[in-house]
Parts: C-alpha cells; sequence; structure tokens
C-alpha cells in the first residue's frame, strides 16, 4: 500500500513539474538538471555580492557608519565603469583559445578572483570608516579609497562571472534549450539573493562592527567555493579546438551593427535604459528610507531585499506563463513599467502614514515590476537578433541594463544628499518633508521616467509578431515564446 502511495506521489510530481514548475522541463539527457543546477551556482555568488552590496553595506555605511549617501551611491556605482564591456567581454570569450583547451573557464576563474579581491579588501575599509582603536589613526579617504577599490573589483568580477557563466551555460545546452537554460540561471540569481538576503539579515539582528566585517569575510570564502563548484568538469578541455574551428567570420564591429540594424533593435534598447534606470534609482535608497524615515532596523531592513527578490522570482513565472500562451514579450514589459509607477507612490506615502506594511507591500511590487520588464525586454531583444548572435544580443542587453543601473544608483543618492543639504522641502508637511524630501523627490524622478518608458515601448508592441529573422524564419521561434531569460541585478 505504502509502495503504491509512494508511486503515485512520485508520478503527480513528474507530471506536475513540467507543467508548473519554471523551468522543470529544461533538462536533457546530455545536460541533466543537477549539472545545471550546479552551474548555477555562479549565480548565487553574483546574488550574494549584490545583496551585500547593494542592501546591507549601502544602508550601513549611510546609517550606522555616517558615510555621505551621495559618496556610497558613487561607490556601488564603480561598477558602471565596467559595464558597458559585457557584450565585448561575451565575444571575446567566444574566441579564445587557450593550451588547456578551454574558453570561458579562464574569464571565469579571474572574474572569481576579482570577486573574492574586493570582498577581502572590504572588511579593512569598513574598520576605517568606523574609526576607533588603531583604525582612528588614518584619515578617512584611506577607508573611503579602499571601499572604493573594493566596490569597484566586487562589481568587476560579478560582470565578468555573470557574463561568461550565461555563455557556458548556452554552450552546454542544446540550441533549442539556451533561452530556457539562461532564464533558469536568472531564477537562481534570484533565489541566491533571497537566501543571501534571509542569511545576512539573521546574522546582523545584532548589528556591531565585528559581526559585519565576519559576515563579509565569509561571503569572499563562499564566493569562491560557489564558484569553483560551478565549474568543476563543465566545460570539456579541447587543445586542439584552435586548428579544428574555423576563425569567426565577424568581427565585432560587424556584428553589432547587423545586430542593430534589426527592426526596432536601438529603440528596444532605449527603453531597456530608460526603464531600468526608472526602477535602479530605488535600489540605494529603499533601505536607508525604511531605517531612517520609517525606523526599521538593520536586519528588518535587509529582508526588504529577499522581499524585493521574491516578487521579482514571482514576476518571471508569471511573465513566463504569459509568453507561453502567445502575449507579446514588449507587452509584458509595458505592464511591468505601469505596476511599478503605483508601486514608488505606495513607498512615497508610507512615510506620512507610518505603515512599514505597506513599504514592505510596495518593495514586492516593485520587484515584481522590474521582473516583467527585463523578462519581457530580453527576450524580444534576442528574438530581433540574428539567430548566431543570441549571445551578442544577450551582451548587449546586459550592457544597457547595468549602466543605467550604475547611472541610476549614483544619481539617486547625490540627488538625494543635495536635495537634503539646501532643505528643500523643510515645509511640506506630512513627514515628506525635511529628511524625506530627498527620497521623495528621487521617487518621484522613478515615476516620470517609467512613464516616459512606457510610451517608448508602446509603439514597439506586436512588431516582433511580423518580423522575419534574417537568415532563417525559425530564429525566433526556438523555445523563445517560452521562456523567462531575466533580471541581472546586477545584476547585476
Amino acid at each position: 500500500m505504502k509502495q503504491s502511495l509512494s508511486r503515485k506521489a512520485v508520478s503527480l510530481w513528474v507530471n506536475l513539474g513540467p507543467r508548473f514548475l519554471p523551468f522543470a522541463d529544461v533538462a536533457t539527457d546530455e545536460l541533466p538538471l543537477s549539472r545545471l543546477l550546479r552551474l548555477s551556482l555562479f549565480q548565487v555568488s553574483v546574488g550574494m555580492c549584490l545583496v551585500l552590496l547593494a542592501g546591507t553595506l549601502n544602508r550601513v555605511m549611510i546609517v550606522e557608519l555616517s558615510v555621505p549617501a551621495s559618496l556610497v551611491s558613487v561607490m556601488i556605482a564603480l561598477p558602471i565603469l565596467f559595464a558597458p564591456f559585457r557584450a565585448f567581454i561575451g565575444f571575446r570569450s567566444d574566441q579564445h583559445r587557450s593550451e588547456l583547451g578551454w574558453r570561458r573557464v579562464p574569464f571565469m576563474w579571474n572574474g572569481t578572483l576579482m570577486q573574492f579581491g574586493g570582498l577581502a579588501i572590504m572588511p579593512f575599509a569598513l574598520l576605517v570608516l568606523a574609526g576607533g582603536g588603531q583604525a582612528a589613526e588614518y584619515p578617512p579617504w584611506v577607508g573611503q579609497a579602499a571601499a572604493g577599490v573594493s566596490f569597484l573589483l566586487i562589481g568587476a568580477g560579478m560582470h565578468t562571472v555573470q557574463t561568461v557563466g550565461l555563455a557556458l551555460a548556452t554552450d552546454l545546452a542544446p540550441v533549442e534549450s539556451q533561452p530556457r537554460v539562461v532564464g533558469l540561471m536568472y531564477v537562481m540569481l534570484l533565489l541566491g539573493m533571497i537566501a543571501s538576503a534571509l542569511i545576512f539579515g539573521a546574522l546582523l539582528a545584532d548589528f556591531s562592527a565585528p559581526r559585519l566585517i565576519q559576515v563579509v569575510q565569509g561571503a569572499a570564502v563562499a564566493a569562491v567555493l560557489l564558484n569553483v563548484v560551478a565549474l568543476w568538469k563543465q566545460e570539456t578541455r579541447r587543445p586542439r579546438r584552435l586548428q579544428t574551428q574555423p576563425v569567426p567570420q565577424l568581427t565585432f564591429g560587424e556584428a553589432w551593427a547587423r545586430m542593430s540594424r534589426g527592426a526596432g533593435a536601438i529603440r528596444s534598447l532605449v527603453a531597456v535604459g530608460i526603464g531600468t534606470l526608472a526602477f535602479s534609482m530605488a535600489d540605494i535608497l529603499l533601505e536607508p528610507y525604511g531605517g531612517q524615515i520609517l525606523g526599521m532596523t538593520v536586519a528588518e531592513t535587509t529582508r526588504l531585499t529577499a522581499i524585493l527578490a521574491l516578487g521579482t522570482l514571482i514576476g518571471f513565472a508569471l511573465a513566463s506563463r504569459f509568453m507561453a500562451h502567445g502575449v507579446d514579450p514588449l507587452r509584458v514589459a509595458s505592464v511591468g513599467a505601469i505596476v511599478g509607477i503605483p508601486s514608488f507612490l505606495a513607498v512615497i506615502f508610507s512615510a506620512p502614514i507610518e505603515s512599514t506594511v505597506l513599504f514592505t507591500m510596495a518593495n514586492f511590487a516593485i520587484g515584481f515590476g522590474a521582473a516583467l520588464f527585463s523578462h519581457g525586454t530580453l527576450t524580444s531583444t534576442m528574438r530581433l537578433a540574428p539567430r548566431e548572435q543570441s549571445g551578442l544580443a544577450l551582451g548587449a542587453w546586459g550592457s544597457v541594463q547595468a549602466t543605467a543601473l550604475g547611472l541610476g544608483i549614483a544619481f539617486s543618492g547625490i540627488a538625494r544628499d543635495v536635495i537634503t543639504a539646501v532643505g528643500i522641502g523643510a515645509d511640506w508637511g506630512l513627514r515628506l518633508g525635511g529628511a524625506a524630501a530627498g527620497y521623495i523627490v528621487v521617487y518621484g524622478v522613478e515615476i516620470a521616467l517609467l512613464v516616459a518608458t512606457v510610451i517608448v515601448i508602446i509603439p514597439l508592441v506586436g512588431r516582433l509578431r511580423g518580423y522575419a529573422m534574417q537568415d532563417s524564419s525559425e530564429a525566433s521561434d526556438v523555445g523563445l515564446a517560452r521562456q523567462p531569460t531575466g533580471h541581472g541585478a546586477g545584476g547585476g
């Protein structure tokens, strides 16, 4: 009787999985789900770093260490210097030849070393920023400079690891499964963010500077271990690859020009930039807003990152179902931008009514809207690219998205500090003035940018249906209508 019930339970799970669980049917005999999940650990390391930089450290530096928000925002935005090279990194890893026969592994390992180096420097920077003891002997600029170098190294490492890791995932997967594999990788990024935020929140429940340093040091070790396990025996060594494979026919410039000629490709990337700018400006301010204006603790504001990531995960799953039923990806993206408008209004009005519940719900909705937007724009970008340039399209989307992300973070922190310093909104009342004024103005700008995003996207909706892909009418049908392909947080 028990064996019969067990067989029924297993049969039920197998039947339900491909139908209701995102990406449950992406595995094949050649690429089992266990191997894919192990490879996806590089995204977990990226998600962990994103939570640490944009979540925990930015709030601690602003609130507990009294570092100006403008300086912190510039530090967090430093990876923008590396973001435009994501497309070129992916393109170079396509052509890389080593004596060991690897293409992706050397890039992944270099990115891992940069992640570890940045996280290893960060504790010493925090000690100097906190002052006291022997650290008080150093001038403040030493800690600020060390923190800036740390943020830059971590960001460069994340960009490299994520770009090349996604390329490796598509190398391993059959052509028809490649977009779904990319989607699985982004879901694992979100799960990594949720898990990291919960773990960091628990470890920092009783906050102290030594405890924070221990958490950062643990994250450095965890990043290396996760990436090593993810890479272990994933890429086949082919020492004679250089002799057996032809030299690519297109240069990077030629490939980029060819992709740019696609119908609506440039306008779609413009929408990506504006929309990402709109959603990203809140990244550095949501947790300080909760701590400074609503009086939330470090643990409570750190958990907000997990709530935002949970909304993002649900957004990916629903967007996948929408597109599985033929919904235009740019329509999905426009809905995401529209969802963001009332979400930021809710953030604004959570202050005068002193509602942490409304603020928490708004964080969830922001993540949900950002997921719909990211999913739709990335899928449409891949559809508009020639079939053999899907990797370049992925890198182009990532470059625009990451650049806009960095600009949004930098602008938001500087704007908040300037508005607060000059006293704009001091007489607004209803707890919208004073310290809250800088935050409120930034959220208002985000709402305006989301409206502009919708205006840019609307003329493109429906154009993908009639767009014939150059060289192959099947290019837009290789599973792309069925899968989410996601956010990059970082990044993300």
